[in-house]
């Protein structure tokens, strides 16, 4: 037999009983769920920074950059709504490298999964419980949502998973905003195809039971570029881009319309340095079209406390070990200037 069983991972009840989340902090999640859903249902203006490490990949200095992000969220609180990014599982293009602090809790040893879980919730419970901010991770396998359901904030659908049938599925089950990233193909029906398909209602099997979903009215589009048949990056944040996609956003008449454009990845060519020349272009084509501006809600940026990246290897404190990031005073800056130009 070529699966090897290691260990049996405890159900999620004890997963969930042995780090429970306590009442007052619940009671901040569910004011941060309003706050979150009323900007995407339009009833608040205030505009989406997404905003973090490409990976959750140490504890202390993920949480060293969300106090950071707390100082600056209480000076553009009337204008910003910051969400983190702790990102806990990551997605390989091969399958082989670092997976997340869901496999490795210390990307230095060897991958412990049940520590992993009992990690990344921690984390959560952290960001939550020391900042009041309930962040953002990406539903990169659905089984694991179900270990963060009650902390989570905001859920993103990547490139590579956003055709599959159990995310699309599986969102249309979920209390949260989540995003769904055009395919890396750029085909925007895809991605149009599995908002349709999460705001509305199913029947599966999810976890051993059969479900039934009600559908999720807040799932909308998140833009991160695209790759064609050469491997070359083509961006999609541009002004005919973005018109373009609204309007056939607009015919669908689907719930909450609404898009986070992806300021990395490919559409900043996998140079993360543009990522603030390429927020200034996206807000000054807000401006000048009523329709972007309504729909608009936000972007999401990687960014962390030292700039660029290093190998896994690496021991220089806030430095990626995935994609290179922005620093945080360019980040601070950044999130300044949006501020001005909003």
């Amino acid at each position: 037999m070529r699966m090897n069983y290691i260990k049996k991972i405890p159900s999620i009840e004890e997963i969930l009983e042995r780090t429970p989340l306590p009442n007052h902090i619940k009671e901040i999640k569910q004011k941060r769920d309003i706050e979150i859903t009323n900007i995407f249902e339009s009833k608040d203006d205030r505009f989406i920074l997404i905003i973090g490490p490409c990976s959750a990949d140490n504890e202390d200095s993920v949480c060293e950059y969300i106090k950071r992000l707390a100082q600056v969220q209480e000076k553009v609180n009337d204008k910003i709504l910051i969400i983190p990014r702790i990102y806990t599982n990551k997605p390989r293009t091969t399958g082989i490298g670092y997976k997340g602090m869901v496999h490795q809790p210390d990307p230095q040893k060897d991958p412990d999964l049940l520590e992993g879980i009992k990690a990344i919730r921690k984390l959560h419970i952290r960001s939550l419980t020391e900042f009041h901010m309930s962040a953002a991770d990406e539903m990169l396998y659905p089984e694991n949502y179900t270990y963060l359901t009650d902390v989570l904030g905001y859920i993103a659908i990547g490139a590579r998973s956003v055709e599959n049938q159990q995310h699309r599925l599986t969102v249309s089950g979920v209390d949260v905003p989540v995003g769904m990233k055009n395919p890396t193909s750029g085909d925007f029906s895809v991605m149009f195809n599995s908002i349709l398909a999460a705001q509305s209602s199913h029947n599966f099997i999810f976890n051993g039971w059969e479900v039934e979903t009600s559908g999720n009215p807040h799932s909308h589009a998140i833009l991160r570029g695209a790759v064609d048949s050469y491997g070359r990056n083509i961006p999609n944040y541009h002004y005919e881009d973005l018109a373009y996609i609204a309007k056939e956003y607009e015919k669908l008449n689907l719930a909450n319309p609404a898009i986070i454009v992806d300021t990395n990845h490919a559409n900043s060519m996998k140079k993360y340095y543009e990522q603030p020349r390429i927020t200034m272009e996206i807000l000054l084509n807000m401006n000048y079209n009523p329709l972007l501006k309504k729909m608009i809600k936000g972007l999401m940026i990687e960014s962390y406390i030292e700039e660029g990246n290093q190998g896994i290897d690496g021991c220089k404190y806030g430095k990626s070990i995935t994609d290179a990031c922005l620093g945080w005073e360019a980040t601070e800056r950044l999130v300044f200037d949006i501020a001005e130009k909003l």
